[in-house]
């Protein structure tokens, strides 16, 4: 990406070469090499009108086709070397896959949206567009592609990252350096469309926060068009500069998802060999070696979470308990099947693991925050949580298991929970959201253990759910 100080030189020389007029179209003139001869106005550049005398055009002339060419191009090279993007100008909405890379179903989800917001924008930008999401999610991509949409349709945009903006201006203040401060400062507050990526990712020196806050300040007030990415949550950032990204009047926030949430992604996802072993159709309703009354209650939740599987948001909750190798998890998972065949996002987590995962974003080597996978879970629109044991779970992950449970509950978002527990005589804050019965469903499964050999008692086939990173079950 070329030198900040090497556009504002040309464009202060464009000026010196204008008399000091600034061009109306913002920006710089250029010498360009000499252009070939055209054929069609053997290089007059105009052409006289082949008409009649008498007709009322005989004698008028117009601009070869050549220059009707070169104008636009002209323009858009001008445009091109002013927008500052160097190698970003190959990022395009055309090369942008608009489900973005992760395979994941929420994250494709969230990218789309983000696309669709930035093709818009690009079409018409007014007021400000925020992208916020972890490294690597394709905040800059999409950033560039506006920037090159605006280009194609002859608009000046001026995109810039963060901390090189800063020590280009710290550059202004050297004995050689050949451009003003004034110049280059006043360049970006008064971009037609500034494109500042990297937010946060600078120094957080008091100089370089009052020069933020100086440019945040300048474009909130004229309502200047703005595009800014970033890694942090806006929350997080100067809350003089959230403040106006956070305006509703000015801005608009876009989530992303991203690499940095692969680890939750593997979390919330179900292994194919579950999805394909755990069906409606291979559950087995006789059990193993199960009474009557034991075959009765497998069918009961079979039928109640085909019910569920088919309509989800006007079922509500739906728990399923019982003791260990009853079959829980495994209606758990077909239901996450059937919903995922019908396009709907699951996220599915086995509670140990999910709780052991959120702990470990605190961690100053964790590249997840905190808060962004927290909202994730809590707003999912299917959560099953799967092996939820509210007695074996320290105060800090109870806590934040009833916050997940309490949201959702309020919210009436569907939830799907298995326990070995007896949900029905248990009490407590969490499990008193699945007796809800407004809410919801509570089902009791009762049958032997389907993973127990009933002749030596020996375990027999896969365990019902996913073993613990790094633990045998």
């Amino acid at each position: 990406m070329e030198n900040l100080e090497d556009i504002l030189r040309r464009l202060r020389d464009s000026r010196s070469a204008n008399g000091g007029v600034h061009r109306s179209d913002d920006s710089p003139t250029y010498t360009e090499p000499p252009e070939e001869v055209c054929d069609v106005c053997d290089g007059r550049r105009w052409l006289t009108l082949d008409v009649p005398v008498g007709h009322p055009d005989f004698g008028k002339t117009e601009p070869c086709e050549c220059q009707v060419e070169t104008t636009v191009s002209e323009r858009s090279e001008r445009l091109r070397r002013y927008s500052n993007l160097g190698v970003l100008s190959r990022m395009t909405f055309d090369s942008t896959n608009p489900g973005g890379k992760s395979e994941n179903e929420e994250s494709q989800r969230m990218f789309a949206a983000a696309y669709a917001e930035a093709v818009a924008y690009a079409e018409e930008p007014t007021g400000w567009l925020i992208l916020s999401g972890p490294h690597g999610s394709g905040k800059t991509h999409l950033a560039a592609a506006m920037a090159n949409r605006c280009i194609e349709l002859g608009r000046p945009v001026f995109f810039v990252h963060v901390p090189d903006l800063l020590d280009d201006l710290r550059s202004t203040y050297a004995p050689h350096s050949m451009i003003s401060y004034s110049d280059l400062f006043d360049q970006v507050n008064d971009a037609p469309l500034l494109i500042l990526d990297g937010l946060g990712t600078q120094s957080a020196t008091p100089w370089a926060q009052e020069k933020m806050q100086q440019i945040f300040n300048r474009r909130a007030n004229a309502h200047l068009p703005t595009i800014v990415t970033t890694s942090m949550n806006v929350s997080d950032i100067d809350p003089y500069i959230s403040s106006r990204m956070t305006n509703r009047d000015l801005s608009r926030v876009v989530e992303f998802p991203g690499d940095s949430l692969e680890p939750a992604r593997d979390l919330g996802n179900i292994p194919e060999d579950m999805l394909q072993r755990m069906t409606f159709d291979a559950f087995d309703i006789r059990g193993n070696n199960a009474s009557a009354e034991q075959r009765a209650s497998l069918e009961n939740a079979l039928k109640f979470a085909n019910i569920y599987a088919s309509d989800p948001d006007g079922s509500g909750w739906l728990t399923l308990f019982g003791e260990t190798g009853v079959g829980k998890t495994h209606l758990a998972v077909a239901i996450a099947a059937e919903r995922k065949a019908r396009g709907q996002p699951v996220f599915f987590a086995f509670v140990p693991d999910l709780m052991d995962y959120l702990r470990s974003t605190f961690s100053p080597d964790s590249g997840v925050v905190y808060d962004r996978i927290f909202d994730q879970i809590r707003n999912a629109p299917l959560l099953i949580l799967d092996h939820l044991r509210s007695a074996h779970l320290s105060d800090w992950a109870y806590e934040k298991l009833y916050q997940i449970v309490v949201h959702r509950h309020n919210s009436r978002i569907p939830t799907v929970i298995t326990s070995p527990m007896d949900m029905a005589d248990s009490s407590g804050p969490i499990i008193s959201r699945a007796q809800d019965q407004s809410s919801g469903t509570i089902i009791r499964m009762d049958a032997p253990d389907y993973r127990v050999n009933r002749r030596d008692g020996s375990r027999r086939g896969a365990p019902e759910h996913t073993p613990r990173r790094g633990r045998q079950r």
